[in-house]
């Protein structure tokens, strides 16, 4: 039986080893946390089947300046900062381009397909349908002049790719979301994507269902990895384990594990946060508002407040400037009520310059399988880059053309 090593239990460690374990595979899960802690427990909990074009990075001067002078809140920087993420972020603008960014979309809209799909077996697997609702989000619009461009890029994104939404009038939005004090200019309604009440908690149900599959799930140290005559070994607290193969899925980590092995991975970490409110009404659907930069998620703890992109130090400590910003504008549209935590949740996207995720074998060491770099959609691609990654490694022709997110581009 072939044997092998996932290092990290987010969304796309765990789908990786359950594909890889329906393929025969005698399969180790290791982290230092438990499966679902990081960054897959912290995300709006969408499966954004409507997300087939990746965040591009803005390249018009309005956007800019606002980003520069501090007016947007979508992306917060640290203007110290800006010299460690220099050189991802010109890179990431370079692929921003309309014409690169149409090529990269092509490549990444077949990953996007896939994403529902994959999901559906492990949730229906995993008895976690009580996490999911199918009825989409919503992006509010403040501006009427924003809500025409939303409506109209939707429009070209139905044309392309068969994506549905249906524009929602400021009326239609009050009777969908009666909680709401103000419905702005409207909002777009993606109708397609599904919803997780507990993001971690799915990622724990699918590491259940792979422990109750024969799988083995250890806590141990990543940078314990160790490549020996015959494959791979890595500590845990239980003692050593070999394997034939080891799969990097650390997410934001992945690059500094793999420095002292020769290879050199740029990666855009942009930081997010959230916080829990005891909203006595909450809504019945995720909420994007677009002017400031933040979603509203209903959550099994209560409703969500997760911010946009922040630049700043790797080690540098919480900066409440976004969410506060956030927090404020959602007390325009509803009443939040308390805070659950008084410090707010942290974490990191890993984001790839060209956009797209890492899945493949590393170029100088056989039986190293990589998989991550899936910026903002780890929680919404894991299961599908999962399989992806396990038929590689299977010998088996891939769901989709491998070639875009192979290693050695970098």
């Amino acid at each position: 039986m072939r044997s092998a090593i996932v290092l990290g239990a987010g969304m796309a460690g765990v789908g990786a080893a359950l594909h890889l374990q329906g393929r025969g595979w005698s399969v180790a899960l290791v982290d230092r946390q438990a499966p679902g802690l990081a960054t897959s427990y912290g995300n709006v909990g969408l499966i954004q089947s409507e997300a087939v074009e990746p965040f591009a990075m803005p390249r018009d001067l309005s956007t800019l300046w606002a980003i520069a002078t501090g007016r947007s809140n979508d992306v917060h920087y640290d203007p110290g900062a800006l010299l460690h993420h220099l050189g991802p972020l010109v890179r990431y603008w370079w692929h921003s381009a309309p014409r690169r960014h149409a090529r990269i979309s092509q490549a990444y809209a077949t990953l996007i397909a896939q994403a529902a799909p994959e999901h559906a077996g492990l949730i229906a697997a995993a008895g976690a349908e009580h996490l999911v609702r199918r009825e989409g989000f919503r992006v509010l619009y403040r501006a009427v002049r924003d809500m025409d461009r939303a409506v109209t890029d939707a429009e070209r994104l139905r044309a392309r790719y068969g994506v549905r939404s249906c524009a929602m009038s400021p009326e239609a939005l009050g009777a969908a979301e009666p909680v709401l004090k103000q419905t702005g200019a409207g909002a777009v309604h993606w109708q397609d994507p599904w919803s997780i009440r507990d993001p971690g908690g799915l990622v724990s149900a699918y590491a259940d269902l792979f422990r109750q599959r024969g799988g083995t799930v250890r806590s141990g140290e990543a940078v314990s990895l160790t490549h020996m005559a015959r494959g791979w070994s890595v500590r845990t607290d239980d003692g050593p384990i070999e394997a034939e193969a080891a799969v990097v899925a650390l997410g934001p980590w992945s690059p500094e594990l793999l420095r002292p092995l020769g290879y050199r991975f740029p990666m855009v970490r942009k930081r997010g946060y959230h916080r829990h409110w005891r909203a006595a009404q909450t809504l019945s659907a995720p909420l994007m508002d677009a002017a400031y930069g933040y979603c509203l998620a209903p959550m099994t703890k209560g409703l969500r407040v997760v911010t946009g992109a922040e630049l700043a130090r790797p080690d540098a400590d919480h900066s409440p400037v976004q969410l506060e910003r956030a927090e404020a504008a959602a007390r325009d549209l509803l009443d939040l009520g308390a805070p659950i935590e008084n410090r707010p949740w942290l974490g990191t996207r890993p984001c790839m310059p060209d956009m797209l995720p890492v899945v493949g074998e590393a170029t100088r060491h056989p039986g190293l399988w990589l998989h991550f770099g899936h910026g903002h959609q780890g929680f919404t691609l894991g299961p599908a880059t999962g399989r992806l990654l396990a038929e590689l490694m299977s010998g088996e022709t891939p769901l989709v053309h491998s070639e875009p997110f192979r290693p050695g581009r970098y």
